[in-house]
Formats: structure tokens, C-alpha cells, sequence
């Protein structure tokens, strides 16, 4: 695994609040592969963050508007090199710069650099130019500010001329150096021992998510996390995770995505002339399982009876119990996979399509009729005729499947009743027997042994032989079914499977990436884990991409493939080698990933979880669009797909809201404890949803809020995770700092600016395009939201 993080810190003074925060942007990036190695890996950066105090106008009255302008001198030159500049604070002798001054990995810096620091007051800003006058400056050596005690200078600001004092600046240094596994990472320091086994560094960027051998990898897949920490309040973590829209980008989107090529191919099977019989989605599903049941238990059942027989040779009382015990387990479980009425009539069916059958009585084997005169004379089910072949559809009576699955049932009750009979005569027997002789009850002991065996090896076998009845007709019929969906559209059929594999892999990986960070990060949450293995966990995707044009097939191929995320389910295990990676079991229908981790963070899980519980997965996506094509089709195209999907999904997250409240405590909700806050969000998100309202961003607010309130793994997309994600996140984060951590209305814009211009989602921009530039232009901008819109000077020409 490498994984790369940028961390940007923010100091901040909340006007009314009593505390002092420090906010720290992670940006981890992950993307599920296989790797042997673990490497986690901070890049360096060499960050000032800079806040004046007390600074002096040059008249009493005036309002300083202030900014800093940063200049470096390096050891070998004697001329001063204007860096960067701060942004401009106004109305405040005590200035706070959000922008930091940030020192990338390759720029030439050492401890006898020296930064010099001017600060300018602003008289009047125009969009060409800018008048300032100086108030005043100071000089340090990069030496000092890393060595210092708390890596933080306080400075004297002087005028020009060395004479007067107009107010002192603090800087503070953040520092990015190299983590080495078995170190520890200053962001995480609660779970020390984390190892977020995941990946190497190869997940697909934004301008090569075309090429053919890449398709099944995610776009863009990083971890957006923040990290509020406040001296008087509990550190808190928010993480969301940022990738691409999942989707099939080569195929392209001519001919629309998933959700309408699915819908379209399911009619044209409805309708086809083919002979041929239309079975569902959910039906082929369902044969699948099925079959995959069969496989499991029969060998299953067949050894537990051989067990049995075998300690009934014996003569051991309490080996019969425990291998009597087993055997009603698993044969339980084998009557009840066949309860579902699809087998029952997939036979009919069959016997139905058997060609020339209707009319034609099949000869009736010698050895049957005498078989069946043979068994009229016992009383344990082998008296059910068995058939040698498959009867005809003129002879198959519908309730004959009922009869045969229920003679598993019958064989397994007498097998039950005879050992209960055996144990209960030997217990008789031993006590009369050792009361008067010892020595005799020990000679009754070896005679008895081979009568057990012989009564029960009987009834053994007609439960094998019924088991076996049950396994043909069922395998039977189950392949009938899944050859009917290969006989309808074979072609279609598999470019449509081949298309909802790349979709649901990009999502697969993703979903694993947030479930081991979201696990790691609450283990020694219990009640988040009591959570995951009493409900299962919320995924909620927000999805920014419009309804117009090829953006309406990315979305149609990111529902099916979140909705797909349904059949994935996780167990956690306890990792026996030094390989954390991920183990993927199943098929398309059932997956089951495992998720290894070390002994000591194993043993923080619950029972449950340890003793192998499958972890269940609820996954919901709501979509807004908010560019400029979407205003398009919201006034002349066509915003029923976003609608459909938002009202699905609110059903969805409404199920999981009523399996939450029913399976737990109402004190295991996290961050309030009250039902009713809760009940008021979901309630707010319908009547917006219904609302029908252009571009209604409140969808997404308060979708996020419910997730995280039900300590959900928060995914955000559009078509690349770089432009408009980086609106999104940012806006959520600073969102969040007002709502829960008392960030002033005053510093709400400022910090979101900053959050965009600078760290993590500028960064990301540069990595996928080489330009630290948002791809928006001023046209396009004036159709997006007012919160959803960068600073000036972070956005232009660039290639996206």
C-alpha cells in the first residue's frame, strides 16, 4: 500500500467562540489492487502559517486591510526573490492568514534560508491594480522556526528603518516529513496500530480513464479527510471519500447507460420470438444461489451422516449426540434453500419444454414395480418410488417437487427418532445391567454396538437417497433456467454483463477502500461496532452530474452499479501473515470480501464479528446536477432520471432508518441522542425531493447529514472527482465547521476560499492535469450555485 497525504493546517480565532481550532485536511489516496508491499508515505511540504497582533494605521482611525508578501533569500545569493503573498484581511488590526505559504517538496530550501515578511495595508484594490503602503517587516532564518521548542516564532514587525515597532507576527510551521511503517502518523495517533492494507499507487487519473485497459480501475479515488482538533473540545475526523462517477467511459454513452439499456433489453426479452422463456433478474439470481447451495451442503450432509454411522459403530452415546446434531444443522439448512417457489416452477417448465413429451407415456422400468413392492413392507420414508429419468409433462403432477423436498424433512426425523430411541434403551439397559452386574453391562456394551449401526445405516441411506432426488431435480431446473437467459440475446446479453462488470468494479473498489478506513477509524467505537454487525453499514453517494447528454449515461451506469454494491457483504478475519490485502470470494451475484487485521485489532471486535458474521451493506445515491448542462435540461431536456433516483434512494435510506431504530438503543446514535432531529432530516429530505426545485443543493446537505449522523462512509462523484468535487467537499467541510465546531459566519467564506485555493483539492487538480487550475470558465460558473463557485484566480483554461 502507498498512500499519499497532503495535510494543510488552519489557524483560526472564532469571533464569540473560546477555543482555538487547528483544521487539518488529509487527502489520502487508495485504490483497491494487489500489492505485497505496505509503505505509508507523508510528501514533504514546509508550511508557514502566519497571524499579525496589534499592528499600528498610520492614522488612528483607519481599518487595516492587510496581506503579507513572503520573499526568500537563499544562502549562496544576495538578492531577494518574491515568493508568495497571503490574502487580504480586512478590517482588523489582529489579522489571521488562512493561506499558508507552502513550500513544495522540490523547492530549494534550507536551514540558512532566509524568509523575509512584509506586511502592506491596503488602501484601495481595484481588478487591475492594487495601492498599498508598508507597515512593516521582519526577517528569520528557517533554522530557527524548526528548532524552536514549538516549532512557532513570535516577531517583531519594524518600519524600514529598523526604529519603530507597528506589531509582532507569529508564524507556525507545519511540516510534512516521511512515515515508515511502524511510526506514527501525528493525524491518526488514537489508533496507532492501523494498517489500511490497500493499495499501491495505480489508480486511474482523470485524462487516461478512456483507454480500454484501464477501464475497470476507479477514477481518481482518494480519501478527502479533516482533522478538527480543539484544546478544550474531542478531536473529531471527518472523512469522504472522492472518485470519478463509476462507469463504463471507453463504451461511451451513445446509446445511454446501464439503467436504460438494462430496461431496454429486459422488454425486447419480454417480447422476443425466440422460444424461449423470460426469467428475471432477480430469478437467474436466485438459480445461481441455488445451485451455489447444493454445491456447499450435500457434501456437507453426506459427511455429518458418515460421522454419524460411524459413531454409531462405536457405541459412543456422545459422538452420536454431537454428530446428530450436525447432521440436523446442515439438513435444515438444505430443506429450506429449496423453500423458494422458483425451483417448483422452473420444473414445470421444463417438463413443459420437453420436446414431443405431452402425449407420450414413458415405459415403466421392471425393477420399479418390484422396488415398490419391496418397500410397501418398511416404515421409514424409502417407500417414495424413485424415478430413473425426469417424468413427462402428461404424467407431472405440480405437487410431486413438494413431495420429494419433503422427504428430506421425513428421512431426517426418523433418523432423529431411532437415535433418540437407541440412546434411551441404552440407557435403560446399562443401568439395569450395571445395578446387577457390573461385567455384564460392559458385554452388553459390545454386543449392542453393531445393532445401532445396522438400525440406523437403513435410514441413513434413504436420507442420502432423498437429499440426492432433491439435488437432480433442483440442478435440473436451475439450469434450465439460466440456459433460458443465455437463449434470450446471447450477444446483448454478455456486452450488457461485460458493461455492469466495469461499472460495479470501479464501485467495488471504492466501497472497500471506505469500509477498511471507516472500520479502522471506529474501533474502539462499540457502539458503531455494534452497529455493523446488528444493521450493517450506510454508503451514501452524492452524485453532482447532470441529466444532459453524455453525463445522463454516467449516471445511469452509476445507479446500477451502487445498487449492485447490495450484493457485496464484508467479514472481518484475523490476518495470519504480514499480507493485509483484501481476499474476494463469490460470484457476481454474492460477494463476500474479507478483510484481514493484526491480532491486537482483532481482538477490539465484538463476538459476533470474530466469529465470521457477514457484514451487510446499504448503499444510496443521491444526485444534483449543477453545471451548465443542466440547467439545459432542466429547461429543455428532461430531469426525470435524477428525480426516479433520489426517490428510490430515499426509500432505501428510509428502510435502513426503520432497521436502524428497531435493531438498536437509542443511545447508540452518534453526535445527538435524540430520534426526533433525525426523523426532521429525513422528513426535510422528502419534501425536497418532492420539491422538484432547480438545482436544490439541500438535497445533498442534508443527505450527508444523515449519513454521517448514522455513521455512514460518505462517497462524492461527478465525471472526474476534480472540479466539481472539489466545490463539493470543500463546501461540506466548511459546512461542517460552522454547524459543529462554532466557525464565525465572518470566517465561513475566507476559510472555504482557502480550502480551494490552496492544499489538498488544488493539489489533486495539478496531479490529474498539470495545471493548478479548476476546468470552469466565467460562463459556466454563473450557472452553478453561489457556494459551489472558486476563488478568482484558481479557475481557467484547462484540459479535462
Amino acid at each position: 500500500m502507498r498512500t499519499h497525504i497532503h495535510i494543510l493546517e488552519l489557524m483560526s480565532l472564532w469571533h464569540g467562540a473560546l477555543q482555538k481550532l487547528q483544521v487539518f485536511l488529509v487527502e489520502t489516496k487508495s485504490q483497491f489492487t494487489f500489492s505485497q508491499s505496505f509503505l505509508l508515505r507523508i510528501l514533504f511540504l514546509f508550511v508557514l502559517s502566519p497571524a499579525c497582533k496589534d499592528l499600528v494605521a498610520a492614522t488612528r482611525d483607519r481599518k487595516l486591510n492587510t496581506f503579507i508578501q513572503v520573499s526568500v533569500l537563499h544562502p549562496a545569493e544576495h538578492i531577494l526573490t518574491r515568493y508568495s503573498s497571503t490574502e487580504i484581511v480586512e478590517g482588523t488590526k489582529d489579522p489571521l492568514f488562512l493561506t499558508g505559504v507552502t513550500f513544495p517538496p522540490e523547492y530549494p530550501i534550507y536551514e540558512e534560508t532566509k524568509i523575509k515578511l512584509t506586511v502592506y495595508d491596503v488602501k484601495d484594490k481595484s481588478q487591475d491594480t492594487v495601492s498599498r503602503s508598508f507597515l512593516g517587516c521582519t526577517t528569520f532564518r528557517v533554522a530557527d522556526l524548526v528548532k524552536s521548542k514549538e516549532q512557532q516564532l513570535t516577531l517583531t514587525l519594524k518600519t524600514s528603518d529598523g526604529g519603530k515597532t507597528v506589531g509582532t507576527i507569529e508564524v507556525n510551521l507545519v511540516k510534512m516529513g516521511e512515515l515508515e511503517d511502524g511510526e506514527t502518523d501525528p493525524i491518526t495517533t488514537d489508533a496507532q496500530d492501523q494498517k489500511c492494507a490497500l493499495v499501491r499507487e495505480c489508480t486511474a487519473t482523470e485524462g487516461i480513464s478512456g483507454e480500454k485497459t484501464l477501464e475497470f480501475i476507479p477514477i481518481n479515488l482518494h480519501l478527502q479527510r479533516m482533522h478538527v482538533h480543539s484544546p478544550q473540545l474531542k478531536d473529531s475526523l471527518y472523512d469522504v471519500i472522492t472518485v470519478g462517477a463509476p462507469a463504463a467511459h471507453f463504451q461511451g454513452f451513445k446509446n445511454g447507460g446501464l439503467r436504460k439499456l438494462l430496461s431496454k433489453f429486459e422488454a425486447e426479452r419480454r417480447n422476443t420470438g425466440y422460444q424461449c422463456i423470460y426469467y428475471s433478474p432477480e430469478n437467474t439470481a436466485k438459480a445461481k444461489e441455488v445451485l451455489s447451495n447444493i454445491n456447499h451442503l450435500q457434501p456437507l450432509i453426506s459427511s455429518h451422516a458418515d460421522l454419524l454411522l460411524n459413531s454409531a459403530s462405536q457405541h459412543s452415546p456422545d459422538s452420536l449426540k454431537n454428530s446428530l446434531k450436525m447432521l440436523s444443522e446442515k439438513t435444515e439448512l438444505f430443506v429450506h434453500a429449496f423453500k423458494d417457489q422458483l425451483v417448483r416452477s422452473a420444473l414445470l417448465a421444463l417438463y413443459t419444454a420437453r420436446p414431443g413429451s405431452v402425449l407420450k407415456k414413458p415405459a415403466v422400468p421392471r425393477n420399479t414395480t418390484e422396488e415398490e413392492g419391496d418397500l410397501q413392507h418398511q416404515g421409514h420414508p424409502s417407500q417414495i418410488k424413485r424415478q430413473d429419468s425426469i417424468p413427462h409433462h402428461s404424467e407431472y403432477d405440480e405437487e410431486e417437487w413438494d413431495r420429494v423436498w419433503a422427504n428430506v424433512g421425513k428421512s431426517l426425523n426418523c433418523v432423529i427418532a431411532m437415535v433418540d430411541r437407541l440412546l434411551e434403551k441404552d440407557n435403560v439397559s446399562s443401568t439395569k445391567e450395571g445395578e446387577n452386574d457390573p461385567s455384564a453391562a460392559d458385554c452388553k456394551v459390545f454386543h449392542t454396538g453393531g445393532d445401532w449401526y445396522e438400525q440406523l445405516y437403513p435410514l441413513v441411506i434413504t436420507l442420502k437417497d432423498c437429499m440426492g432426488e432433491v439435488v437432480t431435480r433442483a440442478k435440473q431446473s436451475m439450469a434450465f433456467v439460466l440456459l433460458q437467459e443465455l437463449a434470450c440475446g446471447l450477444p446483448q446479453c454478455l456486452m450488457l454483463t461485460l458493461r455492469r462488470d466495469i461499472v460495479f468494479s470501479q464501485a467495488l473498489a471504492g466501497l472497500v477502500c471506505g469500509f477498511i478506513i471507516k472500520l479502522h477509524t471506529g474501533l474502539h467505537d462499540q457502539g458503531f461496532l455494534q452497529q455493523l454487525h446488528t444493521v450493517g453499514l450506510l454508503v451514501q453517494y452524492e452524485g453532482l452530474l447532470s441529466t444532459y447528454s453524455e453525463e445522463a449515461g454516467m449516471l445511469e451506469d452509476m445507479a446500477v452499479g451502487i445498487s449492485d454494491l447490495q450484493k457485496v457483504m464484508f467479514k472481518i478475519i484475523e490476518a495470519k501473515s504480514e499480507d493485509f490485502l483484501p481476499i474476494i470470494t463469490g460470484r457476481r451475484e454474492h460477494y463476500v470480501i474479507e478483510v484481514q487485521l493484526p491480532a491486537k485489532m482483532f481482538e477490539l471486535l465484538p463476538q459476533e464479528i470474530k466469529e465470521g458474521k457477514l457484514l451487510r451493506m446499504y448503499p444510496v445515491l443521491f444526485n444534483v446536477g449543477i453545471n451548465e448542462q443542466q440547467t439545459l435540461a432542466e429547461r429543455f431536456g428532461d430531469t426525470t432520471l435524477q428525480e426516479n433516483i433520489n426517490q428510490e434512494n430515499l426509500e432505501l435510506l428510509k428502510e435502513y432508518y426503520k432497521l436502524f431504530t428497531e435493531k438498536m438503543p437509542p443511545d447508540c446514535l452518534p453526535h445527538f441522542q435524540e430520534q426526533n432531529d433525525l426523523k426532521g432530516l429525513l422528513e426535510n429530505l422528502h419534501q425536497n425531493i418532492q420539491a422538484k426545485k432547480r438545482k436544490n443543493v439541500e438535497i445533498m446537505w442534508l443527505a450527508a447529514t444523515i449519513c454521517r449522523k448514522l455513521n455512514g462512509v460518505r462517497f462524492t462523484c461527478c465525471k472526474s472527482a476534480k472540479d466539481r468535487t472539489s466545490m463539493s467537499v470543500t463546501l461540506e467541510q466548511c459546512s461542517i465547521l460552522r454547524d459543529e465546531h462554532q466557525l464565525h459566519k465572518d470566517f465561513f467564506i475566507r476559510a472555504l476560499d482557502c480550502m480551494r485555493r490552496e492544499g489538498c483539492r488544488i493539489e489533486n487538480v495539478l496531479k490529474n492535469v498539470k495545471c493548478r487550475k479548476y476546468a470552469f470558465n466565467m460562463i459556466q460558473l454563473m450557472a452553478f450555485p453561489k457556494y459551489y463557485r472558486p476563488p478568482e484566480g484558481t479557475y481557467g483554461k484547462a484540459d479535462t
